[in-house]
């Protein structure tokens, strides 16, 4: 099995080093444009291999799709981040444009490929990808929901001080502070949540989640990548093996949630066939109106592109 990591920043080697270090595969492939970012991550990774005892090899590419064929998946996490002074229109376009030639490449080179998308926009470049490649709704999505609920999750194990494996969630919506949380489907250990802490401090909860990224930023000067890199990582590795695990992704909506022609963030399984279904909710009416002003959102930012 071989799967490519289209950008080797901080969000891209992160996979490919999750991925690695897991043997969800036999190759990994790292492409970027800087010459010599991809070979040398690629290469730093490989040489940890005898420590951390793995067998997959990594390899990296400067703008060469040569070595991505016959890819079985393909994570794109390239794009510039939004700049001081940049509008949202133009981090569109850019970041369009950008998704639009890898996906092109892509699908010359792995035309059977699975692609996942983690650049920003999330829910539009996910469009993007699907209207490039022209493939079947459950081989292009985007990951988002994974990374916020684990944001959510970390969030509720710090607050109970237990261990976040005992921590069960699920959100939908769009990436970002229209995201929906739902707290009657979080669990901890099987108990609601709701028994565990008030209604007060679940909302700060809440709340923190939906700007988890920018709380990084702010830290850091930079968006988040662990994470991130991990959260697509474990997209991959339910693709790879089958797993037939529900997660949160972004997929494209036909009639779920009473919602067409829509990019959002929903349950779903995911296995060999990428995504095998999508899980639909009983929402009760505060969770569909929620849901409604995220959508309405999403398709706002959608609407940028198409006026492009």
């Amino acid at each position: 099995m071989k799967v490519t990591v289209v950008g080797a920043g901080n969000v891209g080697a992160t996979c490919a080093d999750v991925l690695a270090q897991r043997e969800v595969c036999n190759d990994v492939v790292l492409v970027d444009i800087k010459e010599g970012l991809s070979e040398g991550k690629a290469l730093d990774i490989f040489q940890k291999s005898p420590i951390n005892l793995y067998d997959t090899r990594t390899v990296g590419s400067t703008n060469d799709y040569t070595l991505t064929e016959n890819s079985d998946v393909v994570v794109i996490t390239s794009g510039l981040p939004r700049k001081p002074g940049m509008s949202r229109d133009d981090l569109i376009g850019t970041n369009a444009k950008i998704v639009e030639s890898v996906t092109k490449n892509i699908i010359k080179h792995s035309p059977n490929s699975i692609i996942i998308i983690v650049s920003n926009p999330l829910d539009v470049m996910t469009y993007q990808a699907h209207i490039t490649s022209n493939f079947d709704r459950n081989r292009v999505m985007g990951m988002a929901g994974i990374l916020d609920t684990a944001r959510y999750r970390a969030f509720i194990a710090g607050e109970l001080n237990i261990s976040p494996k005992d921590i069960q969630a699920v959100l939908l919506g769009g990436h970002g502070d229209t995201m929906v949380p739902l707290p009657r489907y979080t669990t901890v250990s099987g108990i609601p949540v709701t028994e565990l802490i008030n209604d007060k401090k679940l909302y700060e909860i809440i709340e923190r989640t939906k700007f988890g990224g920018g709380e990084l930023v702010k830290l850091m000067g930079t968006s988040a990548w662990y994470a991130p890199g991990a959260a697509a990582a474990q997209m991959v590795e339910s693709i790879v093996k089958n797993q037939k695990r529900i997660f949160p992704v972004c997929v494209k909506l036909e009639g779920e949630y009473n919602i067409d022609d829509c990019y959002l963030g929903v349950p779903v399984i995911l296995g060999s066939n990428g995504i095998e279904k999508v899980i639909e909710l009983d929402l009760n009416s505060d969770e569909i109106t929620l849901l409604e002003e995220s959508r309405s959102h999403v398709k706002e930012v959608m609407s940028v592109l198409e006026n492009l």
